[in-house]
């Protein structure tokens, strides 16, 4: 219950930042340098696979959809990503899957509040 709460305290806090960061990626992304765009839509893209797709925070949609190419919400994020730039969920999943082995082999992906 305690993490639950601590859990909520802190959204609270970081949803309003987050927001905010969303508007500043928008105008960096037309005006701004292109690594600091870069660096916003790779973190925007962690979260959204930690909180939409249930994922490791520390992997990007591209990745785990090809992980868990078996299901059919991967199946569509691969065939959408194809159409961009063919074989880009196995490079990523290629790329990062090393992270991924070294932070569960570490047990880094457990809880560190309580």
């Amino acid at each position: 219950m305690k993490e639950r709460l601590m859990g909520f305290v802190l959204m609270s806090a970081v949803v309003p930042m987050a927001v905010l960061g969303y508007l500043i990626l928008v105008v960096v992304g037309f005006s701004g340098p292109n690594s600091r765009a870069r660096a916003g839509v790779r973190a925007l893209d962690h979260f959204v696979n930690a909180s939409v797709f249930n994922g490791y925070a520390w992997e990007s949609v591209s990745s785990h959809a090809w992980r868990e190419r078996h299901r059919l919400w991967a199946r569509g994020v691969i065939w959408i990503t194809d159409r961009f730039q063919q074989d880009h969920c196995q490079r990523a999943n290629k790329r990062e899957q090393p992270v991924v082995d070294l932070v569960l082999q570490k047990g880094l992906e457990r809880p560190t509040i309580f």
